[in-house]
C-alpha cells in the first residue's frame, strides 16, 4: 500500500484546478495524486490527462460530504490529504506529513498553519489565522496528544483546522471518514467525533498550504446564505450551554470579515 495520496477535489471548471495539482506535483517527496469529480467536464479531464493522474466520477448530485468520503475512499493508501482546488500545497508538505507518520504512528489527523491568497497576492496575517494558531496551541505538546481532553481543547473554542491542510489516516479511522448532518461545519463535528477516538494529533505550524479566498468560493457562499452561523452555532451548543454558546459565536463571527 502507498503510503500517502491527495485525492483533489475538483468542482465545475475552477480556473485554481491546474496551479493546485502543479504544486502537488512539485512536492519533495513521492505522494500518489488522483482526481476524483461529480461535476464531469473536458476541462477536469484534460487537466487529469495532461499530468497523467488517476480520474475518478462520482455518480449522482453534487454534495461536499459525499464528494470528499468518495475523494477519501478512492485514495488506495493509507494516510490522504483531502485537497481542494482553489488551494496550493508548499513544496515540503508531503515529506512533513510521512515524517511526522514515522514518528508518531498513531497520529490520526495531521494539520499545519496556512496563509491567506486574495487575488494574486498572500495576505499579511491578520485576527482570523492569529486565533487559529493560538486554538492550535494544544497540539503542540506532542506527547499528550493523543489524550482526548487535549485533543478536545482544541475545538471547544472554534475549528481552527484549516480543511485542507488536513491529512487522516485512513487505515486507522476507516471509512467513511465524515458522518455529520451540517454541510458547512462537518470537518469541525468530524474532528469532535475523531477526538474522542485512540490516535494523536498533530499540528506542524507552518504555513504548507495556500488557502484562496474568492467571490466562487464555498465557504462566501455558506456565509452569504447564513448557514455557516446556524451550523457553528449548533456546534457550539453541542459543547457548551446555549448563552455560552450564542457569546462564543458573536465573537467567533468576527473572523468572517475575512472573506469580505
Amino acid at each position: 500500500m502507498l503510503t500517502h495520496t491527495f485525492a483533489v477535489c475538483a468542482y465545475k471548471d475552477s480556473p485554481y484546478l491546474e496551479t493546485c495539482i502543479r504544486s502537488l506535483k512539485k512536492q519533495t517527496v513521492f505522494s500518489a495524486i488522483i482526481v476524483c469529480t461529480s461535476t464531469p467536464s473536458s476541462y477536469i479531464r484534460g487537466i487529469a490527462e495532461k499530468y497523467e493522474l488517476p480520474y475518478f466520477v462520482r455518480e449522482g448530485k453534487s454534495d461536499i460530504q459525499s464528494d470528499w468520503n468518495f475523494a477519501y475512499e478512492q485514495a488506495d493508501s493509507q494516510l490522504v490529504t483531502i485537497a481542494h482546488q482553489d488551494d496550493y500545497y508548499h513544496r515540503d508538505y508531503a515529506r512533513m506529513v510521512q515524517e511526522c507518520w514515522r514518528k508518531y504512528r498513531d497520529t490520526t489527523v495531521f494539520t499545519t498553519d496556512c496563509v491567506i491568497i486574495k487575488g494574486k497576492r498572500i495576505q499579511r496575517p491578520g485576527l482570523f489565522l492569529l486565533i487559529k494558531k493560538a486554538l492550535r496551541m494544544p497540539l503542540r505538546i506532542r506527547r499528550l496528544a493523543s489524550h482526548t481532553f487535549l485533543k478536545q481543547a482544541v475545538l471547544i473554542w472554534g475549528n481552527p483546522v484549516i480543511c485542507p491542510s488536513a491529512t487522516y489516516n485512513k487505515e486507522e479511522l476507516g471509512m467513511p471518514l465524515f458522518a455529520s448532518p451540517y454541510k458547512f461545519a462537518l470537518d469541525w463535528d468530524t474532528l469532535w467525533k475523531l477526538a474522542k477516538r485512540p490516535g494523536r494529533f498533530i499540528c506542524v505550524e507552518k504555513p504548507l498550504i495556500g488557502y484562496r479566498i474568492h467571490e466562487g468560493a464555498t465557504t462566501k457562499d455558506f456565509i452569504d446564505s447564513h448557514r455557516r452561523s446556524e451550523e457553528e452555532l449548533a456546534m457550539y451548543q453541542k459543547i457548551w450551554p446555549r448563552l455560552v454558546a450564542k457569546g462564543l459565536m458573536a465573537f467567533y463571527r468576527k473572523a468572517y470579515g475575512v472573506y469580505r
